[in-house]
């Protein structure tokens, strides 16, 4: 009997192993799973948006000239980039203030707020300056005439109409704030830093709604020209690494990458997204175009060779086909 129960003790302890490592491997299995599914990641879907339009939209605001504050152009422009919100079912609001320039300059200008789905808590801010640069401080010719800004300022705000237009065709189950900030650009070089993003900074200390806010947000500055490059900016990477590394990887997807850049770039000065993450809250991003020869913009940058012949159409698509993409995952 004692050699019997010797056996089964054996036998029943080769059991009880067998059956560790059995569970041991199917421990093992899921983590294995799991690094393929992140390997073979689901890559975004291509979503529908049109470079065509949105040049049509670029030249209409140039055919307008420059949109300085305090000109019948920038009233007029105002008008129609608030009229063509409207006109694809968007709340908008008119934000209306009175701000002072570097120079003493009492500056009316209006920030552009279209709403979609305002009803819901889940959103995503978007947003481009709309005024136009009152010096060509960068030329070597008529510094103190302003300049078209087909690209500083129009492009930007082009590629949201687009995404306006397009959140009537594809109706996603997500908010979307679209805001065309005012008085960016109305300061020469001898104002100080704080002197740029007026419109913004006067938005993010006076919210268009109580209590706003979004998941993330992002700026477009300068997305049109031909051949642009968009480096991993250096206050997005400050507040906002995680989105920019998400946008970037959508872009990568949609086959973009030689437009948006994976290299980090240096710090270049304040956009208008600084002042939402520093004062509202919202965790945002520039896609901004820089050159990593010169360590600087594109060479129109504040010369009156910011027009219409800068603008490529396949620049147009790639930043537009990445955000736009953005939103409808985040909508997902």
């Amino acid at each position: 009997m004692e050699r019997l129960g010797s056996l089964k003790a054996r036998i029943l302890g080769l059991i009880i192993i067998v059956c560790l490592i059995a569970c041991g491997g199917e421990e093992k299995s899921p983590s294995k799973n799991q690094n393929k599914r992140k390997v073979e990641r689901k890559k975004v879907e291509r979503p529908n948006f049109s470079s065509d339009s949105t040049y049509a939209f670029i030249q209409k605001q140039v055919d307008f000239g420059p949109r300085v504050p305090n000109t019948k152009a920038h009233v007029e422009a105002g008008n129609y980039l608030a009229a063509k919100l409207k006109s694809y079912q968007l709340e908008v609001i008119e934000q209306e203030a009175q701000v002072v320039a570097f120079d003493n300059t009492k500056l009316n200008i209006k920030n552009i707020i279209g709403i979609y789905k305002p009803e819901l808590n889940n959103r995503v801010l978007l947003f481009a300056h709309w005024d136009s640069r009152p010096f060509a401080d960068n030329d070597d010719e008529r510094q103190r005439e302003p300049i078209m800004a087909a690209n500083d300022g129009g492009s930007g705000v082009a590629i949201l109409l687009e995404i306006a237009r397009q959140t009537q065709i594809v109706k996603p189950n997500i908010g979307v704030d679209i805001i065309f900030f005012d008085a960016e650009d109305y300061v020469d070089n001898s104002g100080s830093i704080e002197d740029y993003c007026l419109g913004s900074q006067y938005w993010a200390k006076n919210l268009h709604k109580e209590g706003y806010t979004a998941n993330f947000g992002i700026l477009l500055d300068m997305v049109g020209a031909k051949n642009a490059l968009f480096g991993k900016e250096f206050n997005s990477m400050k507040y906002a690494s995680a989105y920019v590394n998400l946008v970037w990887n959508i872009a990568a997807d949609l086959g973009h990458q030689q437009h948006f850049d994976p290299r980090p770039t240096r710090h270049v000065g304040i956009d208008d997204h600084v002042y939402v993450n520093e004062i509202a809250n919202i965790p945002s991003i520039d896609i901004i175009q820089y050159d990593p020869a010169t360590r600087s913009f594109a060479p129109h940058w504040h010369t009156h060779d910011d027009n219409m012949d800068v603008i490529d159409k396949a620049t147009l698509q790639a930043v537009g086909e990445t955000v736009w993409a953005a939103v409808l995952e985040e909508g997902k």
